[in-house]
Protein backbone atom coordinates (compact mmCIF):
# COMPACT_ATOMS: atom_id res chain seq x y z
CA UNK A 1 0.00 0.00 0.00
CA UNK A 2 1.18 3.61 -0.88
CA UNK A 3 0.27 5.85 1.76
CA UNK A 4 -0.72 9.51 1.28
CA UNK A 5 1.94 11.42 3.19
CA UNK A 6 -0.31 13.04 5.08
CA UNK A 7 -2.01 9.85 6.23
CA UNK A 8 -1.37 8.15 10.37
CA UNK A 9 -0.59 4.60 10.20
CA UNK A 10 -2.37 3.01 12.88
CA UNK A 11 -0.54 -0.32 12.05
CA UNK A 12 2.37 -1.73 13.43
CA UNK A 13 5.17 -4.22 11.60
CA UNK A 14 7.89 -6.17 11.86
CA UNK A 15 10.29 -3.87 10.52
CA UNK A 16 10.77 -0.05 9.36
CA UNK A 17 12.97 0.93 7.10
CA UNK A 18 13.73 4.40 7.71
CA UNK A 19 15.10 6.33 4.14
CA UNK A 20 14.49 4.87 0.70
CA UNK A 21 18.06 4.67 -0.66
CA UNK A 22 18.95 1.68 -2.84
CA UNK A 23 20.27 -0.38 0.23
CA UNK A 24 16.74 0.46 2.25
CA UNK A 25 14.62 0.13 -0.83
CA UNK A 26 16.36 -3.23 -1.96
CA UNK A 27 16.08 -4.40 1.73
CA UNK A 28 12.21 -3.46 2.17
CA UNK A 29 12.14 -5.59 -1.33
CA UNK A 30 13.80 -8.61 0.18
CA UNK A 31 11.96 -8.86 3.31
CA UNK A 32 9.12 -8.21 1.95
CA UNK A 33 9.24 -11.00 -0.46
CA UNK A 34 10.21 -12.90 2.36
CA UNK A 35 6.51 -12.28 3.61
CA UNK A 36 7.84 -9.75 6.54
CA UNK A 37 5.70 -6.86 7.05
CA UNK A 38 7.43 -3.53 6.15
CA UNK A 39 7.17 -0.19 5.96
CA UNK A 40 9.54 2.49 4.34
CA UNK A 41 9.19 5.32 5.02
CA UNK A 42 10.89 8.19 2.96
CA UNK A 43 11.56 12.06 4.15
CA UNK A 44 12.06 13.28 -0.09
CA UNK A 45 9.27 12.87 -2.26
CA UNK A 46 10.67 10.54 -4.52
CA UNK A 47 12.30 7.06 -3.52
CA UNK A 48 15.76 6.41 -4.78
CA UNK A 49 18.62 8.25 -2.34
CA UNK A 50 21.04 9.37 -4.30
CA UNK A 51 19.72 7.29 -7.17
CA UNK A 52 17.44 9.81 -8.33
CA UNK A 53 16.57 12.36 -11.11
CA UNK A 54 14.93 15.94 -11.68
CA UNK A 55 12.82 17.34 -14.64
CA UNK A 56 13.01 21.18 -16.19
CA UNK A 57 11.58 22.78 -19.20
CA UNK A 58 12.49 22.57 -22.39
CA UNK A 59 12.43 26.65 -23.94
CA UNK A 60 10.16 27.13 -26.99
CA UNK A 61 8.66 23.22 -26.11
CA UNK A 62 5.97 21.05 -23.98
CA UNK A 63 9.05 18.77 -23.16
CA UNK A 64 11.16 18.37 -20.23
CA UNK A 65 14.54 17.98 -19.75
CA UNK A 66 15.08 14.78 -18.15
CA UNK A 67 18.54 14.78 -15.57
CA UNK A 68 20.03 11.76 -13.45
CA UNK A 69 21.66 13.17 -10.60
CA UNK A 70 23.86 10.30 -9.80
CA UNK A 71 27.31 9.68 -11.65
CA UNK A 72 26.96 8.43 -15.20
CA UNK A 73 27.65 3.92 -14.77
CA UNK A 74 28.15 0.98 -12.29
CA UNK A 75 29.53 -2.52 -12.58
CA UNK A 76 28.18 -5.46 -14.19
CA UNK A 77 27.06 -7.08 -10.99
CA UNK A 78 24.30 -4.96 -10.73
CA UNK A 79 22.80 -7.26 -13.12
CA UNK A 80 22.86 -10.25 -10.60
CA UNK A 81 21.65 -8.41 -7.85
CA UNK A 82 18.58 -6.77 -9.57
CA UNK A 83 17.73 -10.35 -11.43
CA UNK A 84 17.82 -11.76 -7.53
CA UNK A 85 16.48 -9.04 -5.30
CA UNK A 86 14.28 -7.08 -7.81
CA UNK A 87 12.42 -8.86 -10.70
CA UNK A 88 14.46 -10.15 -14.38
CA UNK A 89 12.62 -7.36 -16.53
CA UNK A 90 15.07 -4.45 -14.45
CA UNK A 91 18.09 -6.48 -14.90
CA UNK A 92 17.60 -6.93 -18.29
CA UNK A 93 17.19 -2.86 -18.97
CA UNK A 94 21.08 -2.88 -17.98
CA UNK A 95 23.57 -2.15 -20.35
CA UNK A 96 27.01 -1.99 -20.94
CA UNK A 97 28.03 1.63 -21.69
CA UNK A 98 30.49 2.21 -25.33
CA UNK A 99 33.19 4.22 -24.29
CA UNK A 100 35.36 5.75 -21.17
CA UNK A 101 37.70 8.32 -22.05
CA UNK A 102 40.46 10.30 -20.18
CA UNK A 103 41.67 13.69 -21.62
CA UNK A 104 44.38 15.76 -19.81
CA UNK A 105 48.05 16.82 -19.86
CA UNK A 106 49.69 13.49 -18.52
CA UNK A 107 48.27 11.23 -21.61
CA UNK A 108 44.95 10.73 -23.27
CA UNK A 109 43.06 7.09 -23.05
CA UNK A 110 40.02 5.79 -24.45
CA UNK A 111 38.93 2.18 -22.88
CA UNK A 112 35.64 0.08 -22.53
CA UNK A 113 36.73 -0.04 -18.82
CA UNK A 114 38.05 -3.83 -18.69
CA UNK A 115 40.46 -6.18 -17.23
CA UNK A 116 42.02 -7.24 -20.55
CA UNK A 117 41.93 -3.55 -21.78
CA UNK A 118 43.45 -1.92 -18.85
CA UNK A 119 45.87 -4.38 -19.08
CA UNK A 120 46.66 -3.70 -22.72
CA UNK A 121 47.03 0.05 -22.13
CA UNK A 122 49.70 -0.46 -19.07
CA UNK A 123 51.86 -2.25 -21.40
CA UNK A 124 51.43 -1.04 -24.37
CA UNK A 125 51.12 2.89 -23.28
CA UNK A 126 52.39 3.24 -20.53
CA UNK A 127 55.59 0.56 -20.23
CA UNK A 128 54.85 -1.61 -17.40
CA UNK A 129 56.16 -4.91 -17.66
CA UNK A 130 52.86 -7.41 -17.63
CA UNK A 131 54.00 -9.75 -15.06
CA UNK A 132 53.80 -6.34 -12.63
CA UNK A 133 50.18 -5.35 -14.16
CA UNK A 134 49.27 -8.65 -13.32
CA UNK A 135 50.62 -8.91 -10.10
CA UNK A 136 48.91 -5.71 -8.93
CA UNK A 137 45.41 -6.99 -10.27
CA UNK A 138 45.94 -10.05 -8.66
CA UNK A 139 46.24 -8.42 -5.60
CA UNK A 140 43.42 -6.46 -5.78
CA UNK A 141 41.68 -9.77 -6.26
CA UNK A 142 42.72 -10.84 -2.80
CA UNK A 143 41.18 -8.10 -0.99
CA UNK A 144 38.32 -8.67 1.33
CA UNK A 145 36.45 -5.76 3.58
CA UNK A 146 36.83 -8.19 6.57
CA UNK A 147 41.00 -7.88 6.24
CA UNK A 148 42.51 -5.07 8.30
CA UNK A 149 44.78 -4.21 6.19
CA UNK A 150 46.42 -1.02 6.89
CA UNK A 151 48.21 -0.27 3.61
CA UNK A 152 46.89 2.84 1.78
CA UNK A 153 46.08 3.84 -1.64
CA UNK A 154 48.87 5.28 -2.16
CA UNK A 155 51.74 3.02 -0.70
CA UNK A 156 49.59 0.50 -3.04
CA UNK A 157 50.43 2.32 -6.04
CA UNK A 158 54.14 3.05 -4.89
CA UNK A 159 54.36 -0.49 -4.31
CA UNK A 160 53.86 -1.65 -7.88
CA UNK A 161 54.30 1.58 -10.20
CA UNK A 162 56.89 4.14 -7.74
CA UNK A 163 56.87 7.53 -9.20
CA UNK A 164 54.20 7.17 -11.68
CA UNK A 165 51.56 9.22 -10.90
CA UNK A 166 50.60 9.41 -14.31
CA UNK A 167 49.46 5.69 -13.92
CA UNK A 168 48.15 6.80 -10.70
CA UNK A 169 45.78 8.99 -12.21
CA UNK A 170 44.28 6.16 -14.88
CA UNK A 171 43.65 4.14 -12.34
CA UNK A 172 42.18 5.70 -9.66
CA UNK A 173 40.64 8.83 -10.66
CA UNK A 174 37.68 7.15 -11.82
CA UNK A 175 36.97 6.11 -8.28
CA UNK A 176 37.82 9.30 -6.68
CA UNK A 177 35.00 10.85 -8.31
CA UNK A 178 32.93 7.11 -7.76
CA UNK A 179 33.28 7.28 -4.20
CA UNK A 180 35.71 9.70 -2.93
CA UNK A 181 38.59 7.88 -1.93
CA UNK A 182 42.00 9.49 -2.19
CA UNK A 183 45.64 8.26 -1.60
CA UNK A 184 45.73 7.97 2.31
CA UNK A 185 42.32 5.70 2.14
CA UNK A 186 43.13 1.98 3.13
CA UNK A 187 43.54 0.19 0.28
CA UNK A 188 40.81 -2.13 0.64
CA UNK A 189 38.66 0.98 -0.17
CA UNK A 190 40.17 1.62 -3.83
CA UNK A 191 40.91 -2.44 -4.54
CA UNK A 192 36.97 -3.86 -4.26
CA UNK A 193 35.92 -0.77 -5.67
CA UNK A 194 37.89 -0.83 -8.92
CA UNK A 195 37.94 -4.94 -9.23
CA UNK A 196 33.87 -4.78 -9.20
CA UNK A 197 34.92 -1.79 -12.28
CA UNK A 198 36.85 -3.28 -14.15
CA UNK A 199 35.72 -7.14 -14.45
CA UNK A 200 33.33 -6.28 -17.25
CA UNK A 201 32.98 -2.78 -18.12
CA UNK A 202 30.46 -0.33 -17.10
CA UNK A 203 26.43 -0.52 -17.21
CA UNK A 204 24.02 1.51 -17.02
CA UNK A 205 19.95 1.12 -16.67
CA UNK A 206 18.65 1.91 -19.92
CA UNK A 207 15.29 4.40 -19.67
CA UNK A 208 17.20 6.23 -16.68
CA UNK A 209 17.23 6.51 -13.43
CA UNK A 210 12.97 7.42 -13.18
CA UNK A 211 12.04 4.38 -14.93
CA UNK A 212 14.39 2.03 -12.87
CA UNK A 213 13.07 3.34 -9.19
CA UNK A 214 9.31 3.32 -10.88
CA UNK A 215 9.77 -0.18 -11.52
CA UNK A 216 10.88 -0.61 -8.26
CA UNK A 217 8.11 0.85 -5.85
CA UNK A 218 5.86 -1.68 -8.84
CA UNK A 219 7.88 -4.22 -7.57
CA UNK A 220 7.97 -3.13 -3.59
CA UNK A 221 4.35 -2.52 -3.73
CA UNK A 222 3.70 -6.16 -5.05
CA UNK A 223 5.56 -7.92 -2.45
CA UNK A 224 3.22 -5.76 0.12
CA UNK A 225 6.21 -3.52 1.45
CA UNK A 226 4.32 -0.34 2.79
CA UNK A 227 5.31 3.06 1.51
CA UNK A 228 4.92 6.67 2.72
CA UNK A 229 7.29 9.07 1.15
CA UNK A 230 7.47 13.32 2.46
CA UNK A 231 7.77 11.41 6.55
CA UNK A 232 10.89 12.11 7.79
CA UNK A 233 11.25 10.09 10.92
CA UNK A 234 12.16 12.73 14.17
CA UNK A 235 13.06 9.63 16.87
CA UNK A 236 13.44 5.99 16.90
CA UNK A 237 11.95 4.63 20.10
CA UNK A 238 13.97 2.79 22.19
CA UNK A 239 12.48 1.04 25.64
CA UNK A 240 14.01 -1.27 27.71
CA UNK A 241 16.82 -1.24 25.75
CA UNK A 242 15.20 -2.44 22.34
CA UNK A 243 14.14 -0.78 19.25
CA UNK A 244 9.55 -0.13 20.01
CA UNK A 245 9.07 2.05 16.33
CA UNK A 246 9.54 5.07 15.47
CA UNK A 247 7.96 8.74 15.51
CA UNK A 248 6.87 10.43 12.09
CA UNK A 249 5.58 13.93 12.63
CA UNK A 250 4.89 13.55 16.39
CA UNK A 251 3.10 10.23 15.57
CA UNK A 252 4.40 6.57 16.87
CA UNK A 253 4.38 3.39 14.84
CA UNK A 254 5.47 0.51 16.19
CA UNK A 255 7.67 -1.96 14.98
CA UNK A 256 9.92 -5.27 15.95
CA UNK A 257 13.29 -3.24 14.15
CA UNK A 258 14.13 -0.74 12.72
CA UNK A 259 16.64 -0.03 9.87
CA UNK A 260 18.26 3.23 8.86
CA UNK A 261 19.59 3.98 5.44
CA UNK A 262 19.99 7.51 6.70
CA UNK A 263 23.60 8.90 7.29
CA UNK A 264 25.24 6.97 10.04
CA UNK A 265 26.20 9.49 12.23
CA UNK A 266 22.32 11.28 11.94
CA UNK A 267 20.97 7.92 12.71
CA UNK A 268 23.38 7.73 15.67
CA UNK A 269 23.94 10.78 17.54
CA UNK A 270 20.18 12.32 16.35
CA UNK A 271 17.63 9.83 15.37
CA UNK A 272 18.51 7.57 18.09
CA UNK A 273 20.46 9.19 20.90
CA UNK A 274 23.85 9.01 22.17
CA UNK A 275 22.38 7.89 25.68
CA UNK A 276 21.30 4.63 24.53
CA UNK A 277 24.25 3.39 23.47
CA UNK A 278 27.54 2.10 25.30
CA UNK A 279 30.55 4.80 25.80
CA UNK A 280 32.80 3.16 24.34
CA UNK A 281 30.25 3.14 20.87
CA UNK A 282 29.72 7.09 21.12
CA UNK A 283 33.54 7.69 21.45
CA UNK A 284 33.83 5.04 17.84
CA UNK A 285 30.98 6.82 16.41
CA UNK A 286 32.24 10.51 17.10
CA UNK A 287 35.59 9.62 15.29
CA UNK A 288 34.02 8.08 11.72
CA UNK A 289 34.95 10.50 9.24
CA UNK A 290 32.69 11.97 6.91
CA UNK A 291 33.43 11.56 3.12
CA UNK A 292 33.55 14.13 0.55
CA UNK A 293 30.76 16.07 -0.94
CA UNK A 294 30.03 16.93 -4.95
CA UNK A 295 28.98 19.28 -6.94
CA UNK A 296 27.24 18.65 -10.63
CA UNK A 297 26.32 20.91 -13.39
CA UNK A 298 23.33 20.06 -15.36
CA UNK A 299 23.61 20.83 -19.19
CA UNK A 300 20.34 19.89 -21.58
CA UNK A 301 20.37 20.77 -25.14
CA UNK A 302 17.63 22.44 -27.28
CA UNK A 303 14.89 20.47 -28.95
CA UNK A 304 16.48 19.30 -32.32
CA UNK A 305 19.92 19.36 -31.39
CA UNK A 306 22.05 16.90 -31.34
CA UNK A 307 26.27 16.32 -31.09
CA UNK A 308 28.08 13.23 -32.03
CA UNK A 309 29.18 10.37 -29.97
CA UNK A 310 31.95 11.77 -28.10
CA UNK A 311 32.04 9.26 -25.38
CA UNK A 312 29.57 8.03 -22.71
CA UNK A 313 32.07 9.18 -19.31
CA UNK A 314 34.72 11.45 -20.21
CA UNK A 315 37.35 12.31 -17.19
CA UNK A 316 38.85 16.03 -18.07
CA UNK A 317 41.53 18.01 -16.46
CA UNK A 318 43.53 20.63 -17.04
CA UNK A 319 45.91 20.20 -14.07
CA UNK A 320 49.52 19.02 -15.05
CA UNK A 321 49.66 16.43 -12.25
CA UNK A 322 47.19 14.53 -10.20
CA UNK A 323 46.35 15.04 -6.90
CA UNK A 324 43.75 13.64 -4.80
CA UNK A 325 43.42 16.70 -2.35
CA UNK A 326 43.33 18.92 -4.99
CA UNK A 327 40.20 17.41 -6.91
CA UNK A 328 38.37 18.66 -4.13
CA UNK A 329 39.32 22.49 -4.47
CA UNK A 330 37.32 25.16 -6.26
CA UNK A 331 39.61 25.81 -8.37
CA UNK A 332 40.11 22.48 -9.74
CA UNK A 333 40.90 21.40 -13.47
CA UNK A 334 39.07 18.14 -13.09
CA UNK A 335 35.77 16.98 -14.26
CA UNK A 336 33.64 14.37 -15.38
CA UNK A 337 31.44 14.51 -18.18
CA UNK A 338 28.19 12.08 -18.31
CA UNK A 339 26.77 12.26 -21.75
CA UNK A 340 22.73 10.83 -22.01
CA UNK A 341 22.15 10.42 -25.44
CA UNK A 342 18.90 9.43 -26.92
CA UNK A 343 19.30 6.15 -26.13
CA UNK A 344 19.47 6.55 -22.40
CA UNK A 345 15.34 7.43 -22.56
CA UNK A 346 14.44 5.50 -25.94
CA UNK A 347 10.47 5.71 -24.95
CA UNK A 348 10.84 9.72 -24.95
CA UNK A 349 11.45 12.17 -27.92
CA UNK A 350 15.13 12.27 -28.51
CA UNK A 351 17.31 14.48 -26.39
CA UNK A 352 20.75 14.85 -25.20
CA UNK A 353 21.68 16.11 -21.29
CA UNK A 354 25.38 16.22 -20.60
CA UNK A 355 26.50 16.16 -16.76
CA UNK A 356 29.41 17.80 -15.34
CA UNK A 357 30.65 16.39 -11.67
CA UNK A 358 33.55 17.32 -9.10
CA UNK A 359 34.51 16.02 -6.20
CA UNK A 360 34.08 19.17 -3.23
CA UNK A 361 34.36 20.31 0.15
CA UNK A 362 31.37 21.11 2.59
CA UNK A 363 33.37 23.84 4.19
CA UNK A 364 33.93 25.26 1.08
CA UNK A 365 30.44 26.34 0.45
CA UNK A 366 28.75 26.26 4.03
CA UNK A 367 30.09 29.95 4.67
CA UNK A 368 29.75 31.68 1.51
CA UNK A 369 27.43 34.74 1.54
CA UNK A 370 24.63 34.67 -0.80
CA UNK A 371 26.14 36.95 -3.46
CA UNK A 372 29.41 34.74 -2.92
CA UNK A 373 27.69 31.51 -3.19
CA UNK A 374 25.95 32.81 -6.50
CA UNK A 375 29.30 33.54 -7.61
CA UNK A 376 31.62 30.44 -6.75
CA UNK A 377 28.05 28.72 -8.94
CA UNK A 378 28.92 30.97 -11.80
CA UNK A 379 32.38 29.89 -11.86
CA UNK A 380 32.00 26.25 -11.74
CA UNK A 381 29.06 26.65 -14.70
CA UNK A 382 31.30 29.03 -16.49
CA UNK A 383 34.58 25.81 -16.19
CA UNK A 384 32.11 22.99 -17.10
CA UNK A 385 30.96 24.77 -20.73
CA UNK A 386 34.54 25.81 -21.31
CA UNK A 387 35.45 21.95 -20.67
CA UNK A 388 32.83 20.81 -22.29
CA UNK A 389 33.48 23.34 -25.42
CA UNK A 390 37.18 22.15 -25.79
CA UNK A 391 35.35 18.55 -26.69
CA UNK A 392 32.21 19.85 -28.43
CA UNK A 393 33.39 23.13 -30.01
CA UNK A 394 30.19 25.36 -30.19
CA UNK A 395 28.01 23.54 -27.99
CA UNK A 396 26.84 26.46 -25.72
CA UNK A 397 24.77 27.28 -28.88
CA UNK A 398 23.01 24.22 -28.70
CA UNK A 399 22.97 24.47 -24.80
CA UNK A 400 18.98 25.36 -23.84
CA UNK A 401 19.44 24.48 -19.81
CA UNK A 402 22.19 25.01 -17.37
CA UNK A 403 22.52 24.91 -13.68
CA UNK A 404 24.37 23.86 -11.14
CA UNK A 405 24.00 21.82 -7.59
CA UNK A 406 26.34 21.69 -5.01
CA UNK A 407 27.02 20.35 -1.42
CA UNK A 408 24.79 22.68 0.28
CA UNK A 409 21.89 20.96 -2.56
CA UNK A 410 22.90 17.96 -1.65
CA UNK A 411 22.14 18.30 2.54
CA UNK A 412 19.06 19.98 1.51
CA UNK A 413 17.37 16.99 -0.18
CA UNK A 414 19.11 14.32 1.23
CA UNK A 415 19.71 15.60 5.35
CA UNK A 416 23.33 13.89 5.05
CA UNK A 417 25.58 15.86 7.44
CA UNK A 418 28.01 17.99 5.30
CA UNK A 419 26.20 17.02 2.02
CA UNK A 420 28.25 13.83 2.57
CA UNK A 421 27.75 12.26 -1.43
CA UNK A 422 29.87 8.77 -0.46
CA UNK A 423 28.67 8.60 3.25
CA UNK A 424 31.66 7.44 5.90
CA UNK A 425 35.11 6.86 5.41
CA UNK A 426 36.36 3.14 6.04
CA UNK A 427 35.88 2.81 9.66
CA UNK A 428 31.91 3.47 9.91
CA UNK A 429 31.29 0.15 8.01
CA UNK A 430 32.19 -1.36 11.87
CA UNK A 431 29.96 0.85 13.51
CA UNK A 432 27.08 0.53 10.54
CA UNK A 433 27.70 -3.17 10.95
CA UNK A 434 27.58 -3.31 14.51
CA UNK A 435 24.78 -1.06 15.77
CA UNK A 436 22.55 -4.44 15.97
CA UNK A 437 25.06 -5.57 19.61
CA UNK A 438 24.19 -1.99 20.84
CA UNK A 439 20.69 -1.99 20.50
CA UNK A 440 18.32 -4.75 19.69
CA UNK A 441 16.49 -4.66 16.81
CA UNK A 442 18.45 -1.56 15.60
CA UNK A 443 20.49 -1.40 11.69
CA UNK A 444 21.52 0.16 9.57
CA UNK A 445 22.30 0.26 5.96
CA UNK A 446 24.03 2.99 4.12
CA UNK A 447 26.64 4.35 2.13
CA UNK A 448 29.56 3.67 4.42
CA UNK A 449 33.04 2.60 4.51
CA UNK A 450 33.55 3.82 0.86
CA UNK A 451 33.14 0.33 -0.54
CA UNK A 452 29.11 0.05 0.15
CA UNK A 453 28.93 3.58 -1.56
CA UNK A 454 27.69 3.48 -5.20
CA UNK A 455 24.20 1.71 -6.40
CA UNK A 456 25.78 -1.95 -6.25
CA UNK A 457 27.52 -1.22 -3.06
CA UNK A 458 25.04 0.19 -1.83
CA UNK A 459 22.06 -2.62 -2.98
CA UNK A 460 24.04 -5.49 -1.79
CA UNK A 461 24.78 -3.92 1.35
CA UNK A 462 21.30 -3.75 2.10
CA UNK A 463 20.80 -7.55 1.00
CA UNK A 464 23.70 -8.28 3.76
CA UNK A 465 21.64 -6.11 6.59
CA UNK A 466 18.39 -8.03 5.86
CA UNK A 467 19.57 -11.29 6.90
CA UNK A 468 20.24 -10.06 9.87
CA UNK A 469 17.22 -8.31 10.36
CA UNK A 470 15.38 -11.52 9.82
CA UNK A 471 17.57 -13.59 11.68
CA UNK A 472 16.90 -11.48 14.53
CA UNK A 473 12.59 -11.61 14.13
CA UNK A 474 13.24 -15.37 13.75
CA UNK A 475 15.10 -15.17 17.20
CA UNK A 476 12.06 -13.41 18.83
CA UNK A 477 9.13 -15.58 17.26
CA UNK A 478 10.93 -18.68 18.83
CA UNK A 479 11.27 -16.79 21.98
CA UNK A 480 7.53 -16.51 22.39
CA UNK A 481 6.67 -19.90 20.82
Amino acid sequence: MLYSSKEKIEKSYDVIVVGAGLAGMTLANKMGKDGRSVLLLESHNKLGGFATWFKRPMQGSDGQHVFDVSLHGFPVGMIKTCRKYWNKDIADRIHQLKSVRYINPQFEVETDFTKEHFTKVLVEKFGVPEATVQGFFNELATMNFYDNSSMTNGELFEKYFPGRNDITRFLLEPIVYANGSNLEDPAISYGIVFSNFMSKGVYIFQGGTDVMINMMKDELLKNGVDIQMQAKVEKVLIENGKTAGVVVKGHTIKSKAVVSNSNLKTTVHKMVGDEHFSKEFVSKADKVRLNTSSCQVYMGLKPGESIPFIGDLIFTSDDKDFKTDLILSPKVGSQTFSVYYPETRPHLPPQYAIVSSSNARYEDWKNLSEEEYEKQKAYIIERALSGLEKILPGIRKKIDYVDAATPLTVERYTHHERGASFGTKFEGLEISMNIHKEIEGLFHAGSVGIIMSGWLGAANYGVIVAHDVDNYLSRLEKQTV
